[in-house]
C-alpha cells in the first residue's frame, strides 16, 4: 500500500520561497511518476508540475518552480521561488503508475502580499 505525506507548506511573503516535500511509503518509488497539483479556493485542481518525460510545468509557474526527486530517500520535492499571492492554494503530490494514482493529503501554501 502506497502512502504519500506532504510537508513544507506555510505562510510566506510575496517574493519568498518554500520547498515542499512528498514522502513516499511503499515499494518501488523510482517507477512512479511524481506530479504536483494545487487547488485554490473555488477553483479546480490544476497540474503544476510533472516528472513525466523531461518534466513540464504549468505556464503560471514556469521559471519559478522546480520539481525534483531523491529516489534514495523515497521523496519528491517542489521548490517554489518568487512566490506570488496567486500561488496560494493547497498543494498535493501524486504518484502514478499506469492507471493507478495515489494522492497525499495536501499542504497549505499561503502567500501574503
Amino acid at each position: 500500500q502506497v502512502q504519500l505525506m506532504e510537508s513544507g507548506g506555510g505562510l510566506v511573503q510575496a517574493g519568498g520561497s518554500l520547498r515542499l516535500s512528498c514522502a513516499f511509503s511503499g515499494s518501488f518509488f523510482s517507477i512512479y511518476i511524481m506530479d504536483w497539483y494545487r487547488q485554490a479556493p473555488g477553483k479546480q485542481r490544476e497540474l503544476v508540475a510533472t516528472s513525466a518525460g523531461n518534466k513540464s510545468y504549468a505556464d503560471s509557474v514556469k521559471g519559478r518552480f522546480t520539481a525534483s526527486r531523491d529516489n534514495a530517500k523515497n521523496t519528491g520535492y517542489l521548490q517554489m521561488n518568487s512566490l506570488k499571492p496567486e500561488d496560494t492554494a493547497v498543494y498535493y503530490c501524486a504518484a502514478r503508475r499506469g492507471s493507478v494514482t495515489y494522492w497525499g493529503q495536501g499542504t497549505q501554501v499561503t502567500v501574503s502580499s
